[in-house]
């Protein structure tokens, strides 16, 4: 079997931080210490068709509230 045959069972869950910036990471493993899963796992595919939805202003929370009280 080749990687990418084993790639493709690997489900991922999209995960996003406090600054609502958006990544993905293995569904298995509990997201890294500032990040939480968002939804249910799903194929790397998935996740990230589900991000480029989502993640349409890709400046951190922190930016775009700064910005918005000028």
């Amino acid at each position: 079997m080749s990687n990418a045959d084993e790639s493709d069972r690997i489900l991922y869950n999209v995960v996003i931080n406090h600054e609502e910036q958006y990544s993905i990471y293995p569904a298995e493993r509990q997201p890294p210490l500032g990040w939480k899963a968002v939804g249910i796992p799903r194929s790397r595919e998935e996740c990230l068709q589900y991000i480029s939805e989502v993640w349409v202003d890709m400046r951190p929370l922190s930016l775009r509230q700064a910005m918005a009280q000028r």
